[in-house]
């Protein structure tokens, strides 16, 4: 029998069968498994030959009453999550479950309660978002290597285990759901799912979910266990490439620069061969393993957490209505009645339908919010704020108190806005980026009367987890890469990466990298938009090109030398 060590986490898994084996497997090698729980016992004696040190029982509720037992891993069938999550919950243990979450809405928001009141770490097996080749790829988006998302397209299809507990939508689509939420960073407006039952009565083997998101980006999976072969596909077309993830490929993931070009004012395909994006394969069950272990330790939220979980469960609950009803469209925004004080000009035809903010948020009194704006779960938006029109604010988004926000901003997941930070219109903040507002904090002393100010310019794009130190000014169309900590202004146009983020080129107003000739002029190669460098003084607009942009040159003796990194 194995005791606790004061550092050691120790894993029951529940449900030893078809996947749970692997995650047994996972957790041993990890060093963290305690216990094998299943109600075949004819599974013990095998597992005892591969595992002589770790127990076996038939018994859940002797997990429940077992102090050296930290955390439950369920991987029953579908229909005994639910209650398997909770009674582990209510024991004060840490759950992972494998998906989905739970069959019905009210019950997935039952769990992030309980886990919530319990302080425990909820954990949802959605495998895909501890793939590398898919992080390699969401990590391509955030930094633009895709530029504007048209369309995805997943295929999970194969011949094999066929279930009679859930269909096909249940049992395939919640991976790939989960892969598009966090591609996009945003949650679908309607969803619409057509399908058939031809081995059962009323379980479908095969359907199609499409999905509509508020920045027009269409996505459809196509999943099915009536296929000649196996595949596993997921495609992302953008208006600059395509990218291929292809899990039963070798290399993963492949970037197509396919272009259209128009000629004689129809568009034609010019094709480009594909290029293998090299990724660092590790068995993914083992990261996502490993990754909830980690969250135990350092008390932090999962990837995957109950929140997360429960955003698939309820588009899995829309296109399985829509199933029911022959393909109708599900809607997922629930409009409500908002007393809105619109400083557009269009006030006076200002409808509450025009706003958007999901019953999960709270919104302050006192706060203005533009025609169009959209405002996601959990978010709170905080006296004296101004948000402009037609704005899309994400998920856990704090802002304010006495925040300006400009026209058509996105502001994605986990990001907070503080009070001295102002944004001009068309800004992009990606996902988890980070603002501060007071240069030397001390919990103990009071210091919001040093606020520094932070202004950020029209059009420019703050990638994913970068963080902007207090009293800057971000320059107009400026581009921050993912991770870099900005530490001084930044001129306008300029691309930057890096600790701290030091010039590493230049950007079009459209988000493309200029290349400069030998008499430092550069033309676009997306918009065909103009640009000249001059001296770190003097700027020069082309005369000839109405279009013409000058940008500063810089000189490599000031504080933004060359990126080398």
């Amino acid at each position: 029998m194995r005791g606790k060590d004061n550092d050691q986490i120790n894993i029951a898994v529940v449900g030893a069968g078809y996947w749970g084996k692997n995650l047994v497997r996972n957790f041993y090698a990890l060093g963290a498994l305690h216990t094998i729980c299943d109600i075949n016992r004819e599974l013990g004696d095998n597992f005892r030959e591969h595992y002589p040190a770790i127990n076996f029982t038939d018994s859940f509720s002797s997990l429940l009453d077992n102090p050296n037992i930290d955390a439950i891993v369920v991987s029953t069938p579908a229909s005994m999550h639910y209650q398997m999550t909770k009674e582990a919950l209510l024991a004060s243990k840490h759950v992972f479950t494998e998906k989905p979450l739970a069959l019905n809405i009210e019950e997935g928001q039952n769990l992030i309660k309980v886990a919530a009141q319990k302080g425990k770490t909820l954990m949802v097996g959605h495998i895909l978002q501890y793939h590398p080749a898919v992080n390699k790829l969401k990590e391509l988006i955030d930094a633009g290597e895709l530029e504007k998302i048209q369309y995805i397209y997943s295929n999970r299809l194969n011949i094999g285990k066929i279930r009679a507990e859930e269909n096909i939508l249940w049992s395939f689509a919640p991976h790939d759901i989960s892969v598009i939420l966090s591609l996009l960073n945003e949650s679908p407006e309607t969803v619409y799912a057509t399908g058939g039952s031809y081995l059962q009565h009323q379980i479908p083997d095969v359907t199609i979910t499409t999905m509509d998101f508020p920045s027009g980006v269409k996505a459809h999976i196509f999943v099915s266990w009536l296929h000649p072969f196996k595949e596993q596909k997921l495609v992302v077309v953008s208006d600059s490439k395509m990218a291929v993830f292809d899990d039963l490929s070798e290399e993963k993931l492949f970037l197509y620069p396919h272009k259209i070009e128009w000629i004689n004012r129809i568009p034609v395909a010019s094709r480009a061969g594909a290029e293998i994006v090299p990724i660092q394969i590790e068995e993914p069950l083992k990261a996502e393993c490993q990754h909830f272990l980690e969250c135990i330790s350092n008390g932090t939220r999962p990837k995957t957490d109950g929140e997360e979980g429960l955003r698939v469960l309820q588009i899995l609950h829309a296109a399985q209505e829509s199933l029911n009803r022959n393909g109708a469209t599900i809607s997922l925004v629930k409009s409500e009645e908002v007393k809105v004080k619109s400083f557009s000009p269009y006030a006076s035809r200002l409808t509450p339908h025009e706003v958007f903010i999901h019953e999960s948020s709270y919104i302050d009194e006192d706060v203005e919010i533009g025609p169009g704006t959209r405002i996601w779960h959990f978010s709170h938006i905080l006296r004296g704020s101004r948000i402009g029109h037609n704005c899309n604010i994400g998920q856990n988004v704090v802002i304010g108190p006495n925040v300006s926000v400009g026209n058509s901003c996105k502001i994605q997941n986990n990001i907070s806005i503080y009070e001295g930070v102002t944004l001009e219109d068309d800004v992009f903040c990606g996902p988890s980026m980070v603002f501060t507002n007071v240069f030397n904090p001390r919990a103990a002393i009071p210091r919001m009367k040093e606020l520094r100010l932070t202004l950020i310019k029209r059009g420019a794009t703050i990638g994913a987890n970068a963080t902007i130190v207090c009293g800057l000014t971000v320059g107009e169309y400026a581009f921050i890469g993912a991770g870099a900590v900005v530490t001084r202004d930044i001129p306008d146009y300029a691309l930057v990466l890096g600790n701290p983020a030091r010039l590493a080129g230049w950007m079009c107003t459209c988000g493309v990298k200029l290349k400069f000739d030998k008499e430092n002029v550069a033309s676009c190669r997306a918009c065909g938009r103009r640009f000249k460098k001059l001296n770190e003084t003097k700027i020069h607009k082309e005369p000839e090109q109405h279009l013409a942009i000058t940008v500063p040159l810089l000189n490599p003796k000031t504080d933004y030398p060359p990126h080398t990194g």
